[in-house]
């Protein structure tokens, strides 16, 4: 099956060729797509030297307009995979393989890899992995799915799921809103054990002082969405 990577990159000059090396030997028949998301620093300048496949954003719009970005690419290129990965070296390419498999086999149609099934690796900070639980319980009370690793943004979806994240796609910590929509839309969702690596660059965009606002913004989101969808099903 035809498989596009979108790695969304801002500020990641220092690290994108590794990042997108390591997911070519690793994964040799998919195709890489950097989406330079108006970067601050030398990410396009390497993206050209090295050869990169790449698009540039002529306005920072964040991790969500990256992906969509990424996800309409791979509509109009004729992928029937794509996969989002960071491009700060966190998420390793290593379990590509088990990532996409689902997919392949028909099993699931958005696939999350899982820093928490199994324990291992980079889990993230104490405050950051009390919001993941009460966001992941959220989730579980307004769609019935169980996801413990809700804003992993490490994940694969089939095509059916590129052309609805082609059309809407929350643009401000997107990746539990996109879960709740795959549960509305009827979507198969799987998680599998993924081991994540601490970020070897860039910058996070949930700083501290942002976690109580991330919750409080995303919990409203998911609780707007899953209202929003039930009145357009009424109609």
């Amino acid at each position: 099956m035809k498989t596009l990577i979108i790695i969304p990159a801002y500020n990641e000059a220092e690290h994108i060729a590794q990042v997108v090396g390591e997911i070519k030997a690793a994964a040799p028949q998919a195709d890489c797509l950097v989406v330079n998301d108006c970067s601050r620093d030398a990410t396009q300048q390497v993206c050209m030297e090295r050869g990169l496949s790449f698009v540039s954003l002529p306005l920072n719009l964040g991790i969500g307009g990256g992906v969509q970005t990424g996800y309409l690419y791979a509509l109009d290129g004729g992928y029937d995979i794509a996969v989002q990965m960071d491009g700060d070296g966190q998420h390793d390419p290593a379990y590509l393989e088990k990532l996409i498999a689902p997919i392949q086999q028909g099993e699931a149609e958005v696939v999350i890899g899982s820093r928490f099934l199994t324990g291992e690796g980079f889990q993230s900070s104490g405050l950051r992995r009390f919001g993941i639980r009460f966001l992941s319980g959220l989730i579980r009370l307004c769609s019935g799915i169980r996801v413990r690793d809700v804003t992993s943004g490490f994940r694969a979806v089939n095509r059916r799921f590129m052309e609805i994240y082609a059309r809407d796609y929350a643009q401000d910590y997107p990746e539990p809103e996109a879960i709740i929509a795959a549960a509305m839309f009827g979507g198969r969702v799987k998680e599998v054990p993924v081991v994540m690596r601490e970020r070897a660059g860039g910058e996070s965009s949930i700083k501290r002082w942002k976690t109580v606002y991330y919750m409080l913004k995303v919990s409203l989101a998911i609780a707007l969405y899953r209202l929003t969808f039930r009145k357009e099903k009424k109609r």
